[in-house]
């Protein structure tokens, strides 16, 4: 567990650097489509991650000289005049019309493309309600077409939760692994459909064994793709879980499907292999065939300000258990559903929006409101827990993560104060008995 960990932060995983500096031209891009005198500064509504960049799922490029690229919606209001082609072309315009992003911009069929040349790449898409459903636009085509992130995003994160939080470092794991072996080619839309739709719907009645540890929730999800993968030797219909009607067929082929149903097969045999390995030193060996000569190699006691949770130096360290603060012990039942959300309040500008619609990306200086929904009959009490993590809640000494009693109305308000990735959990207690636990993911920008 311990070198999946070290080896997800010093590899895998893109740099807190590099995710600086992402947030920081994704601001300069909204504040200039905002400053405009055109039709999108106009009907501007909001710029929203996407894909990727959304789900927490962009890894570190595997080769010195790639780029990784992120993917914005551009989120307006309709405008009259204009046919599906007239949004990607008058973006276009307006891009090229700048002295910043004139050499930098680039036109495709749904989006417009800024190059960062040696860095990365975000793709800016135009993004609208229409007769009440959420549309993208095909300059190539004239249409427009249906989509619905906010439902992807909600489904994506949901899996995620049922695989105890594991899900997202699966995907970026085999992502990875896509672009170190080179091996097969797969969409990462593609790759993370299939990947969410193989944990176990057991997860959401209370059995999270299949997910204990990233090792385990690897071994236990590739595994379900695999045998889905051998039970369809064509390829079947990769459905957007968010909108049935719509599948992403047209970005594959069969012999693609084939080769990547193929490879698969192989690399759970290697899991399988590694996992079961009994000797420490062995197993890393055999962990290497699927990751490389650096896996087992990063060392395992130190972690980067930015990703610790317990024992920085200096820092007061507040992390508590239920059992710790309160003598509560956990016992989940699988009768109980608990679900926590959060809700960003409406700003200036914006508008109000549920966190788990948009990959639970917050702007700094916001403020979300939580509520906890459950079905444990009463009486029960509501306890919460939220951790900040991140450079700035280290220097401001607010790591946080006391466990506290809900004051009665399973609601909790909470400023978005410093960078970084937080979480927010909530206990349901009956009898004296923890017997849910929800967690909301919170990535503050």
């Amino acid at each position: 567990m311990k070198h999946f960990d070290a080896f997800l932060v010093n590899k895998v995983n893109l740099g807190d650097g590099r995710i600086k500096q992402l947030d920081q031209r994704v601001t300069a891009i909204t504040n200039f489509v905002q400053a405009g005198d055109d039709a999108f500064a106009t009907n501007f509504i909001d710029i929203l991650p996407q894909g990727s960049y959304a789900h927490r799922t962009i890894i570190n490029p595997v080769r010195a000289n790639d780029e990784f690229d992120a993917d914005l919606l551009l989120e307006m209001d309709e405008v009259d005049e204009w046919e599906a082609e007239d949004y990607v072309q008058e973006l276009y315009t307006v891009f090229r019309g700048s002295s910043t992003y004139r050499d930098m911009v680039s036109r495709h069929d749904r989006c417009i493309r800024i190059d960062y040349a040696n860095e990365f790449h975000i793709d800016l898409v135009p993004y609208m309600e229409r007769h009440s459903a959420r549309y993208i636009t095909n300059r190539a085509e004239n249409q427009f077409e249906l989509t619905n992130p906010e439902g992807y995003n909600k489904w994506l994160d949901e899996q995620n939760r049922l695989a105890s939080g594991r899900l997202v470092k699966v995907i970026r794991l085999v992502k990875y692994l896509r672009d170190f072996k080179d091996t097969f080619s797969c969409k990462s839309v593609i790759l993370s459909i299939l990947l969410g739709n193989s944990v176990s719907d057991a997860a959401a009645w209370g059995d999270d064994s299949q997910y204990s540890d990233v090792p385990t929730a690897l071994r236990s999800i590739v595994g379900a793709l695999d045998d889905y993968l051998q039970d369809n030797e064509l390829m079947p219909s990769i459905d957007d879980p968010s909108e049935p009607t719509e599948n992403y067929n047209h970005r594959w082929d069969q012999d693609e499907y084939a080769n990547f149903r193929t490879r698969i097969h192989v690399y759970r045999g290697w899991i399988d292999e590694a996992y079961l390995e009994e000797d420490a030193e062995e197993s890393k060996v055999k962990w290497r065939r699927l990751f490389g000569d650096k896996f087992g190699t990063y060392d395992t006691t130190v972690k980067k300000a930015s990703e610790a949770h317990i024992g920085v130096e200096g820092v007061r360290n507040t992390d508590e258990t239920i059992g710790d603060r309160w003598g509560i012990p956990i016992r989940l039942d699988t009768r109980y559903r608990v679900n926590l959300t959060g809700r960003v309040a409406k700003r200036r500008g914006f508008r109000d929006y549920e966190l788990s619609k948009y990959g639970n990306v917050v702007p700094v200086k916001s403020v979300i409101k939580f509520r906890v929904q459950h079905n444990v009959p009463g009486p029960i009490e509501v306890y919460w827990k939220v951790r900040n993590t991140g450079e700035e809640a280290i220097r401001a000494d607010c790591i946080r993560g006391e466990v506290v009693r809900d004051n009665g109305t399973l609601t909790r308000t909470e400023p978005t104060s410093y960078r970084g990735r937080h979480y927010v959990e909530a206990y349901v207690v009956k009898d004296g008995v923890c017997v849910g636990i929800s967690r909301q993911e919170v990535r503050i920008k």
